[in-house]
């Protein structure tokens, strides 16, 4: 409790400074852009990633959801509404808090079946909605289930914004986004990539090579899944 006094200064400090605060218009403006364009793929009916083989892993459980009826339709409207709410100011937390449950699941997917396709920009998602509910922390305060011994925090937008550069805050976003970037490309040693060619390259002229083409035709040709094809794989190499 006493160093929340301490993070309420902060955060006032920060809410008057014009850079975050167009850095939470950016962060509002890129999330929304994001799920109106996936969501309007469910709500018109199309397969989302419709590119990606039914027997990828992902491709998989896409084709499966596709197929659930209108409970597909309802993601794309539930991405819409949440991504409509987020560009409109007075419903901004609101948005935030429609979006982060989708955003977080769609995340913990991307890594589970390693689909390539979103295992930088989920993430970069993620934190993005969790800084827009930390921007918002003045208004989401209210729900949070904490004991307060203090009045709660009200701001009020300043008549002139501060406009001195957080280039330690800037500075660390771009090395989160290069850390997020690396851990994509290096993570795991082994991937099952979005198609048959591109799985095989990462095994081309390897020591590897052999179990690692059985490892992409078990997951692209015989439709295998990536668990079941990684332990071949694994016990092929030990």
């Amino acid at each position: 409790m006493n160093a929340l006094p301490t993070f309420e200064r902060f955060y006032l400090k920060i809410k008057s400074n014009r850079w975050y605060w167009l850095f939470a218009i950016f962060c509002r403006v890129s999330l929304a852009i994001g799920f109106i364009a996936a969501g309007m793929v469910k709500i018109f009916g199309e397969r989302f990633a419709s590119g990606l083989s039914s027997i990828h892993p992902m491709g998989t459980y896409l084709e499966a959801l596709h197929h659930t009826g209108y409970y597909y339709t309802w993601i794309g409207y539930a991405q819409v509404i949440a991504a409509v709410l987020l560009l409109i100011p007075r419903t901004v937390i609101l948005g935030a808090l429609l979006y982060f449950p989708i955003i977080v699941n769609i995340c913990i997917l991307s890594f589970a079946v390693r689909f390539e396709g979103s295992l930088i920009t989920a993430p970069l998602m993620v934190l993005a909605n969790v800084f827009l509910l930390i921007w918002n922390y003045d208004k989401l305060q209210y729900i949070l289930p904490f004991k307060k011994n203090h009045t709660y925090l009200v701001f009020k937008k300043p008549g002139t914004y501060r406009m001195d550069f957080p280039y330690y805050f800037f500075s660390g976003v771009v090395v989160t986004i290069v850390l997020v970037i690396a851990f994509s490309i290096t993570g795991y040693t082994v991937m099952p990539r979005n198609s048959l060619s591109d799985c095989k390259q990462q095994f081309k002229e390897t020591a590897n090579q052999a179990a690692g083409y059985a490892f992409c035709e078990c997951i692209h040709s015989k439709g295998g899944s990536l668990d079941s094809c990684l332990e071949t794989y694994e016990k092929a190499v030990q």
